[in-house]
């Protein structure tokens, strides 16, 4: 299939350019498939399934906790901060004024 496509009109275009997505998605699914069935055969090789090593992967990974608060602001309590990341702008505005971090732990 040889096209010069400068001498190809903008209809002409367009319906290649949809040829190539048809094509590309064709060729997207076909390779998918391929490789879910080699992933599927090496972990036959080992004698697990797919759907195993999946549950097993998931189940070692940790949930993501949030850290407790170790400051609060005495002016509101609402405010916290777990010591970990930026300083909240009411920490540094009172150590600006001269104040220990060690007041506003919990």
């Amino acid at each position: 299939m040889d096209h010069n496509l400068n001498e190809m009109s903008r209809q002409d275009l367009e319906k290649l350019r949809k040829e190539i997505d048809e094509a590309l998605s064709t060729v997207s699914q076909r390779e998918r498939k391929a490789a879910l069935e080699a992933a599927e055969r090496a972990a036959a090789e080992h004698g697990f399934s797919l759907a195993d090593l999946a549950d097993s992967a998931s189940k070692g990974k940790k949930s993501k906790t949030k850290n407790p608060p170790k400051y609060r602001n005495p002016e509101d309590p609402t405010q916290t901060w777990s010591g970990r990341g930026r300083k909240p702008r009411w920490i540094n505005e009172a150590e600006a004024a001269g104040r220990p971090l060690s007041d506003f732990e919990i």
